[in-house]
């Protein structure tokens, strides 16, 4: 073996790596050890607040905290353990996902200035309508319904009167570039929605949330693990961003100082039992330098400064702090609008102690506190102690108002640019001719007011407090502030979220209950034990000392995958679980087909150093074969899946990657290792040593008979699916999904009458398992938007549920990890994302086909095998859908159909194929070693001599998808079941359909690389040599 210096340095370098990575799961699970005591113990002391949320709070106190060190290395919070863990998915650790479509249609209205133009709002309508039904996304949707509706408007017109698309479209702009400045604008906007819903997640208190975005379609994704609280977090992700504009006050002002400190003062005498004590403030003078007043009583900055002795607060770290001035560090330079610093996991207890009416009156009326968005960064400043600190600052409010003086609303446009003077990065800000007017006031105050600072603050967060220099009048200004480049373009792109506000709605909500996941987590974990067992002992007990090595690949293998998957920063979910599975099984595979060939090799003559060698590189194209289609397929999946389908799709190619390395070259530098060292290898016992060696069979001969029978069970299926149709899920029909459990046993025709009369249709209820629970689906309310539609339809099924006889609260019905009747699981899907969801679901199935296809014409160089596989391969997948039709409502589980299903089909074209190939690259060698050899006999030699792989490694994946059936729980059952009838008609296919139809669809009686000869050479026999 070459290279083995390179092998060496990879399998320690990525073991190194996953060390690494496993070592904090430690003080990690430490950690998580004491939230749970914490949560029990606070839980017990005031049961009206949740578990979760004392657990969130514990670990949420040490977010800044440094919680465990690796010296000379790094040091970690708790959030950089928790990043550098192997994330669970909602299915598996209970929780709420949230798919939110960003709604560009208000979008359009303010760039059109609220156009009232009735074919402009019928043009809106349309494409609102049509994105229920269409792929595209809303841009493309809205200047096609435009060109139906405007009579020969330009799109122009809409919008040339905007100013902040001045210099971009004009009255004679052609509506292609309108439509191309919509879209640019649209996707900064989008991304700019998903930047702020990001951060206010993390004002949640979840722990590791999940957050991605789907800029093709305008969708984002998130996750909130542990969440209990899903009437809080639907609000915050569905509302719009607010940009506003306020006065500040300084530390210096008066009250302010002394303010803090009579807060302290107060809460001390609070915590001792004494509510009226407050100590006197102490102060200490302070010097400091200013230009003297002029004649209009403003200050004059044509005069030299003049010396000024003032008061301020002695310094909080010169005396002891109560319970506020210990959580914070004062701005002890007293420069600009900021107050005070603090570490993020101060800033809750900090908010409740300023939110109490006792502190704030310690305050100026009008003031209120508000911290910064982004915590201080590191730029390189020595000394810096306020680094990862977020800082305090205090807005002055309006009088007897709650709105700022100026919002958002008012910016035209926000850019980042070089000063050209300086070549400092600023950022220019214009406004139109309300708002300048409005933002000339404010700078002239500030600014006649010792240049003071404004507050530009973003869904109640600080992003900035530039300083005001003079007075702006024309609307436009020039933000400085040292600037690095990206920091510019963040605020420049904050404040266009004022102008091109975006809203989100709901269109896919998922919520599972903490029980229920860990139920999941447990079944998964027997399931895949049982499945490495059951491998390692087959290994061993077929292929004798030889499957031992393939042992230690398979454990490397599960080593190095999931310590990449974590690396990577992968949300293993249910279905990642089932990949996990199958990608140990496929690895296995690889081993299997090596073996068989180093066997055959032995049984040619040669010795056991030369069959190693020989087996491992004639094996190499069928194991790169059939992992390239697997490849294709996993690609298919992260391409146009969504959520835990995406992350199937990951898990298969990390484990398809991980397989192939530990397999063929961990597993072939043991070998040599240990060959080289003097020792002998077996890989086979007697009884196991020449299994269908020599078997011959006439395959081809009975193709026409395998046609009927297939042909038969295809037809079945279509007769059932015209008469029965498939159980659809509600990922395909859109609509509310709720898994109920009864806490005594009931009957679904006692549901149905009720929750048919509330929901004003026909729900569909059915039994999910035997422990009393049912599945209860409705499309209620599934086109209506808002915060409170869920719940609306939850209230209608306690309603039903109440008429029904079932005794439940309300409150605790709601709650998935609550006791009684109650929701254990419930998901959402609006008519938007299951028409896109069954759209994405051809499109896979189709392009994985394709690629499969052109990749065998590549490898083989003949349309025959392409097609006969492919061909093949849609047989397996008509087959496998046949049985869904069939058999739901008659099995003890669910067939609906959902992404699940699709991305079992999907696996199963990529698993299904792997014999196909097998077979193939052996009527290709055989092609030129037995030249002139009528086609059916090359097929028929190439399918036996291939049998005893073909069926170990179907049967090794058959076996573990089995245990996944009969173990894995009831939520991955119908994967399953898919996958075990996939798997086995599409080993049923590779010999009888795939190699068939190759025979049918070549004209020659021989097959050969373009030239037929009439020599016939007989085939060698094989020889049988046992190895030493």
């Amino acid at each position: 073996m070459q290279s083995k210096g390179v092998v060496r340095f990879f399998f320690i370098a990525l073991t190194v790596v996953c060390l690494y990575q496993f070592a904090l799961v430690i003080p990690t699970n430490n950690i998580e050890s004491q939230a749970r005591s914490y949560a029990d113990q606070m839980s017990a002391k005031d049961p009206n607040v949740g578990w979760r949320t004392h657990y969130s709070e514990f670990l949420d106190s040490l977010s800044t905290e440094t919680v465990f060190t690796i010296p000379l290395i790094k040091k970690f919070t708790y959030l950089d353990l928790k990043k550098s863990q192997l994330a669970m998915g909602l299915d598996l650790k209970g929780g709420m996902n949230v798919l939110l479509q960003v709604d560009l249609r208000d979008f359009l209205k303010n760039l059109s200035l609220n156009s009232q133009d009735p074919a402009f709002t019928k043009a809106l309508d349309k494409a609102t309508e049509r994105q229920k039904t269409e792929q595209a996304d809303y841009i493309t949707l809205f200047a096609q319904t435009w060109q139906e509706e405007s009579g020969g408007k330009s799109l122009a017109s809409l919008f040339a009167r905007n100013e902040s698309l001045k210099g971009q479209v004009n009255f004679d702009s052609p509506n292609a570039d309108v439509v191309r400045t919509l879209r640019k604008l649209a996707d900064s906007t989008v991304d700019e929605t998903f930047k702020r819903l990001k951060q206010r997640i993390d004002k949640l208190g979840v722990v590791q949330p999940n957050v991605s975005l789907d800029a093709g379609r305008d969708l984002i994704l998130v996750e909130l693990p542990g969440i209990d609280n899903p009437e809080r977090a639907r609000t915050m992700l569905q509302r719009s961003a607010k940009l506003e504009f306020w006065d500040t006050y300084r530390i210096t002002d008066d009250g302010i100082a002394q303010g803090f400190q009579a807060a302290d003062q107060k809460l001390k005498a609070m915590a001792s039992g004494d509510t009226s004590a407050v100590q006197a403030t102490q102060m200490v003078k302070d010097t400091s330098y200013v230009f003297p007043n002029g004649a209009d009583g403003q200050p004059d900055t044509t005069k030299p400064k003049e010396m000024r002795i003032t008061e301020r607060p002695l310094d909080p770290t010169q005396q002891a702090g109560g319970p506020l001035l210990s959580n914070l560090t004062m701005n002890a330079q007293g420069g600009g609008a900021l107050l005070a610093y603090a570490d993020k996991n101060k800033m809750r207890v900090l908010n409740e102690y300023l939110s109490r009416p006792e502190i704030k009156g310690q305050f100026p009326a009008d003031l209120e506190f508000r911290w910064s968005q982004k915590p201080v960064e590191d730029k390189g400043v020595e000394g810096n102690t306020m680094i990862g600190k977020y800082e305090l600052y205090a807005i002055k409010k309006v009088r007897n108002s709650d709105l700022a003086p100026l919002d958002g609303s008012v910016v035209t446009n926000a850019s980042e640019q070089p000063d050209p003077t300086s070549g400092e990065v600023t950022v220019s800000l214009s406004m139109n001719n309300d708002g300048a007017k409005i933002w000339a006031d404010l700078t002239k105050k500030a600014a006649e007011n010792g240049n003071r600072e404004i507050a530009i603050v973003l869904d109640d967060e600080v992003v900035s407090a530039p300083r005001v220099i003079n007075p702006i009048t024309g609307g436009n200004s020039s933000i400085t502030g040292n600037f690095t480049v990206d920091e510019a373009k963040d605020l420049a792109s904050i404040l266009q979220v004022g102008k091109l506000p975006a809203g989100t709605h709901i269109v896919q909500e998922s919520q599972v209950g903490p029980s229920l996941g860990a139920d999941n987590i447990n079944k998964s974990l027997i399931t895949m034990i049982m499945s490495v067992l059951l491998l390692c002992a087959f290994m061993v007990v077929y292929y004798n000392k030889g499957g031992w090595v393939a042992v230690i690949a398979l454990l490397a293998n599960i080593f190095f995958m999931l310590g990449t998957l974590a690396s990577l920063g992968t949300v293993l979910t249910l279905p990642g679980i089932a990949g996990i599975v199958l990608t140990l099984a496929s690895a296995v595979d690889a081993n299997v087909i090596i073996y068989e060939r180093i066997r055959e090799e032995i049984r040619e003559g040669l010795s056991l150093g030369k069959a190693v060698e020989t087996g491992f590189g004639r094996a190499l194209p069928a194991i790169l074969d059939a992992n390239t289609t697997h490849l294709l397929v996993a690609g298919v999946l992260v391409y146009f899946g969504l959520g835990p389908i995406k992350g199937f799709g990951t898990v298969l190619i990390v484990g398809v990657l991980t397989s192939l390395f530990t397999a063929v070259l961990v597993g072939r530098y043991i070998t040599e290792w240990w060959l080289e060292r003097g020792n002998t290898l077996s890989y086979s016992y007697p009884w196991s040593e020449k299994w269908l060696v020599g078997f011959h069979y006439d395959w081809i001969g009975k193709r026409k008979i395998a046609y009927a029978f297939s042909a038969t069970i295809i037809v079945i299926g279509i007769v059932s699916f015209f008469m029965r149709g498939f159980e659809l899920g509600v990922d395909f029909k859109g609509g509310y999904s709720y898994n109920v459990k009864f806490e005594q046993p009931v009957e679904i025709e006692q549901l149905r009458a009720p929750l048919t009369d509330v929901f004003g249709g026909n729900p569909i209820i059915k039994a999910v398992n035997t422990d009393n629970t049912y599945n209860i689906t409705t499309s209620y309310l599934i086109n209506e938007r808002g915060s409170d539609v869920a719940d609306r339809v939850v209230s209608k099924l306690h309603e039903g549920l109440t008429k029904a006889g079932v005794t439940t609260d309300l409150a605790a019905f709601k709650k998935t990890e609550g006791t009684g009747t109650h929701i254990t699981s419930s998901s959402q899907v609006g008519p938007t994302v299951a028409d896109d969801i069954r759209s994405s679901s051809f499109k896979a199935g189709f392009w994985a086909l394709i690629s499969i296809f052109l990749y065998l014409l590549i490898r083989f160089r003949r349309w025959q095998f392409s097609l006969g596989a492919v061909l093949a391969l849609f047989h397996d997948v008509l087959i496998t859908l046949t049985f869904f039709t069939l058999l739901h409502g008659i099995v003890p589980f669910s067939l609906e159909i959902d992404q699940a299903i699709i991305a079992c089909i999907l696996t199963v074209i990529g698993f299904s194929v792997n014999d196909t190939v097998i077979v193939y690259d052996r009527i290709r060698e055989f092609i030129h070693k037995y030249v002139g050899q009528p086609k059916e006999d090359v097929l028929n030699m190439a399918i036996n001599t291939t049998l005893s792989r073909t069926l170990i490694t179907s049967g090794t994946i058959l076996a573990v998808v089995l245990l996944l059936l009969l173990f894995g729980g009831g939520a991955i059952r119908g994967f399953a079941f898919g996958m075990f009838v996939g798997i086995l008609f599409g080993t049923y296919s590779s010999v009888f359909v795939a190699s068939a139809l190759v025979v049918d669809f070549t004209r020659e009686a021989v097959i050969s690389d373009g030239n037929i000869t009439s020599t016939k050479v007989e085939p060698a026999a094989p020889k049988a040599v046992k190895a030493k």
